[in-house]
């Protein structure tokens, strides 16, 4: 038991981004799955909103139990937001992309298409986060 504490404190940032990235992953998926094929909503749409939820679910649980960052002032914490949110509208933009080509031109399922481009959003979004949103 002790040497699976030494290796949780020892990679800790990196474990809870695993742990809240497969959280986030899943609020993406499954939000996209009741909006795409439960209510029929257009799939794009559908993505844009489940990328939209999971920024929110992903900003929140990144600052407070991965990164855990302490902003001073709000113009700090509003820096944080608008820099999270920035690089995850790029990755967002990906997503899209990838859906797009996924589903029209290579004929994807949706729901295929949209866990397949996960696993690439997800390596992104690590890296910007360490390294260009929670610095501090």
């Amino acid at each position: 038991m002790t040497w699976i504490k030494k290796m949780y404190e020892r990679y800790q940032e990196m474990v809870d981004y695993v742990l809240f990235g497969v959280a986030t992953t899943v609020v993406n998926i499954v939000v996209f799955f009741l909006l795409d094929t439960v209510i029929g909503i257009p799939y794009l749409v559908a993505n844009a909103i489940a990328i939209i939820a999971s920024i929110l679910f992903a900003f929140y649980t990144n600052k407070k139990y991965v990164f855990k960052t302490h902003t001073p002032t709000f113009k700090a914490a509003f820096r944080e937001f608008y820099l999270f949110v920035g690089f995850r509208l790029v990755s967002g933009l990906f997503d899209m992309l990838s859906m797009w080509i996924l589903v029209d031109v290579l004929s994807f399922g949706t729901n295929t298409a949209k866990i397949a481009t996960q696993f690439i959003i997800v390596a992104l979004n690590y890296l910007s986060s360490k390294f260009f949103v929670f610095k501090g």
